[in-house]
């Protein structure tokens, strides 16, 4: 028999790495009928999976307002075994399935109180009571759920807490997605960052570390706001940056089959801190070594792996030395590289999380 789960999000791409990538496709590859639910221009089905459009609401308000309810009727008409959401404004949604008689799970892919608590634009005061009402209304409803997903296991020890059926499923990268087998000598003398721009992921500390060190920056992403992007624009190192843009999976393999270092150097906030970040293990994935900020539980992965060097991410000074330290010592760095490579392949790969996944859906279906 096969089964029909229907994935839903109201923030994501439809093509999300994470959602469609991952899970859709290892579940539609396991045999299931899945749909999936997300902004988009069309109905269409891309290998395989069902894409259902939910419309486009660019204002983030009148989208948290209204898209949850039509996402809930349109999810409503499928009459799914199962129903898998991934935004915290899709509980009440994920509640009222519930009530329907559905089986629901909540994929938490970040530690949103806390996220909360790092925003900028939120006034702190605003900020704190959000935070607070977030974390109980998390709390309350995740205890109504069928199961609850988690992106990392510091995520996982909270919600393991409210629900008994809590799954880490880690963000680990595709195998071999992110790798093309590059002679080492070929590679550019260059390092890369692939992911969103913005100050807490510490694009300021990255172009000022330009200007100490003799090498170029291949960037690709989009810039948090207009703002930050005229000033980072306006920086010395600027002049030592190739600037993609946003760009496609294809695209991110080929820059980092180019560069020669990865950098995901982080700000010292809450929610980084206790992260995994999957640029990280894409990095490794990649066969690249990775200058990464000092965090314990990155300093495990990446020391306890030998595949990179961990600084202060506030320190430009010592992303600088890591950078030139990487790319003048040709040979260790090539050897960090390949110890990146042979973790992912070993332990960092989504193939062992998937399986965490079925697993979880045959213990729901039950």
């Amino acid at each position: 028999m096969s089964y029909k789960v229907c994935h839903l999000t109201t923030v994501h791409s439809p093509l999300d790495d994470r959602i469609f990538y991952k899970e859709c496709k290892t579940l539609s590859e396991a045999g299931f009928d899945v749909v999936l639910m997300a902004r988009h221009e069309k109905d269409e089905v891309i290998d395989g999976i069902k894409i259902k459009a939910l419309p486009k609401i660019k204002n983030r308000v009148k989208r948290m307002l209204k898209l949850p309810w039509v996402a809930l009727r349109k999810a409503r008409e499928e009459n799914a075994a199962v129903y898998h959401f991934h935004d915290p404004e899709l509980i009440p949604a994920g509640l009222m399935l519930k009530l329907y008689g559905k089986k629901v799970i909540y994929d938490v892919h970040e530690d949103v109180p806390r996220d909360i608590l790092s925003k900028p634009y939120i006034n702190p005061y605003l900020a704190v009571a959000l935070s607070h009402f977030s974390e109980w209304f998390e709390d309350f409803s995740s205890k109504r759920f069928d199961a609850v997903v988690t992106a990392t296991t510091h995520i996982g020890t909270r919600f393991s807490k409210l629900n008994h059926r809590t799954v880490v499923v880690n963000n680990y990268p595709l195998l071999d997605e992110m790798y093309t087998p590059v002679v080492w000598e070929d590679r550019e003398n260059c390092v890369a960052y692939v992911g969103g721009i913005s100050r807490i992921r510490g694009i300021k500390e990255i172009v000022r570390s330009l200007e100490l060190v003799d090498t170029k920056l291949l960037l690709a992403g989009s810039f948090e706001d207009d703002e930050l992007e005229h000033e980072i624009k306006s920086m010395r190192g600027w002049e030592k940056v190739k600037y993609y843009g946003q760009v496609g999976r294809q695209k991110v393999r080929e820059i980092l089959g180019t560069a020669r270092v990865g950098l995901v150097t982080l700000h010292p906030v809450k929610n980084y801190i206790e992260s995994m970040p999957v640029k990280m293990f894409e990095y490794m994935s990649a066969g690249i070594p990775v200058v990464a900020s000092n965090f314990p539980i990155w300093k495990e992965i990446i020391e306890g792996n030998n595949c990179g060097i961990c600084v202060d991410p506030l320190c430009p000074e010592e992303i600088a030395n890591a950078i030139e330290y990487l790319l003048e010592y040709s040979e260790e760095a090539k050897e960090m590289g390949e110890n990146g490579r042979r973790a992912v392949l070993s332990k960092y790969n989504w193939d062992l999380a998937a399986q965490e996944l079925l697993k979880l859906y045959s213990e729901v279906l039950s």
